[in-house]
């Protein structure tokens, strides 16, 4: 097997968060065909005893402690260099030193990067040589901006300010490496634009879902009350943007549901709540249940699943999960922007409170949701077939010519 090194910024093991989910199902593929060394953070103590199941996949590995306080502290070197705070967050020389040696010892072609941050690890000469695929997976420059215009100087100026040098430095990296890709047209469409010099060498590889895993065939146990008429968001809660969408659905959105449906429950299951997302609970209604083992019994006894994201880029894998699972997803543009074949969706698309609140109702009281649900599965196993998706890889590894937009690769 020829040899190949992959770089992620967080250890792609277990797949229970979106940028997991992807990383590992690319791992997956890599080791049908190449011999993988794996350079990875570890950002959460937990994670560390994972470590045993990525060996067995793996050749050689690196991991490498990350904790956010002193990565922050360290991104502050930023200001003084120019560069996006996010660079230097994930600089470490070990890191560095394992990247090397890997290069070097190994005689590595053919070098595989997810996510911008772990690019800067291949920019220098001694790695020209290597075909050098970046999976940027969303724009998360553009993501930055987002959050600016969400909150008050000073916090704006700073995410203006990243948003800026990301964008810069992503621009290098497009503009180095061989081939770039996003997890959707939309996002690929939208970086060709800011990135006009590397447009020709910029495709997209969508996303897949387990939908063997994510299925109602599976005999899951009600966790809810008989009586409760429940819409279930899930998504890790230590995530920005997931704790905006429920603190904002929770307060403006749900108390008016409630109001005409007395058995509406709002359930928000996911991974490390901050108090912020905790004190929730508080209102009628509404229940955190924090992290559970298997968010499957969650999606599969709820009326409707609900992705009331106000800041977003991608593609949201929780929809895609409520989808697999034949349930309707009332959902904002922004949670559904880049998902594709699924007309159905529009019908829940709502992006004001009154939208939310009418359609919530009907499909709390109604059967109109098992037609969206069947639809969105049908959707699913159409389009998001992880081992189809990902077959292209190689090809773009293997420089076989196949670095095009991608639509046509589908």
């Amino acid at each position: 097997m020829e040899d190949l090194l992959f770089l992620t910024h967080r250890i792609p093991y277990p797949p229970n968060k979106g940028d997991k989910i992807r990383s590992f199902n690319l791992l997956k593929q890599l080791v049908k065909d190449y011999r993988v060394h794996l350079g990875t953070f570890i950002d959460d103590p937990v994670d560390w005893k994972y470590v045993a199941e990525l060996d067995k996949l793996c050749g050689e590995t690196c991991y490498e402690g990350l904790n956010p306080l002193s990565a922050k502290l360290r991104s502050t070197r930023g200001f003084l260099t120019g560069e996006a705070l996010t660079v230097p967050y994930y600089q470490n020389a070990r890191m560095r030193k394992w990247v090397d040696a890997t290069l070097r010892e190994h005689a590595i072609k053919r070098v595989l990067v997810f996510s911008s941050a772990m690019c800067q690890y291949l920019l220098q000469d001694s790695a020209s040589h290597t075909r050098r695929v970046v999976d940027f997976v969303d724009i998360d420059s553009d993501k930055w901006q987002q959050y600016s215009e969400s909150l008050k100087w000073p916090m704006s100026w700073l995410y203006r300010r990243e948003s800026k040098t990301l964008l810069t430095f992503e621009r290098r990296v497009a503009s180095q490496f061989d081939a770039s890709i996003f997890v959707s047209q939309a996002e690929s469409d939208m970086f060709k634009k800011l990135a006009p010099e590397s447009a020709s060498r910029v495709s997209y590889i969508e996303n897949g879902v387990d939908a063997d895993y994510f299925s109602q065939s599976h005999n899951l146990q009600n966790p809810y009350a008989a009586e409760e008429r429940v819409l279930v968001f899930t998504g890790a809660m230590d995530y920005w943007a997931n704790a905006d969408a429920v603190v904002w659905f929770a307060q403006t959105v749900f108390p008016k549901i409630l109001q005409q449906v007395p058995d509406a429950r709002f359930y928000i299951v996911g991974g490390r709540p901050g108090e912020g997302v905790k004190k929730l609970s508080a209102g009628a209604g509404v229940h955190v249940t924090g992290s559970v083992k298997d968010i499957r019994p969650y999606l599969a006894h709820a009326q409707s699943a609900v992705a009331p994201l106000r800041i977003a880029r991608g593609v949201q894998n929780k929809v895609l999960e409520a989808m697999a699972m034949e349930k309707p997803v009332l959902a904002t543009s922004a949670a559904l922007d880049g998902i594709v074949g699924c007309p159905a969706l529009e019908t829940l698309r709502a992006d004001t409170p009154e939208e939310m609140v009418n359609k919530a109702v009907e499909l709390l009281t109604t059967d109109s949701g098992e037609g969206l649900g069947k639809a969105g599965r049908s959707c699913i196993t159409e389009h998001y077939d992880w081992a189809r998706n990902l077959s292209r890889i190689e090809q773009l590894l293997e420089n076989s010519g196949d670095t095009g937009t991608g639509a046509e690769n589908q």
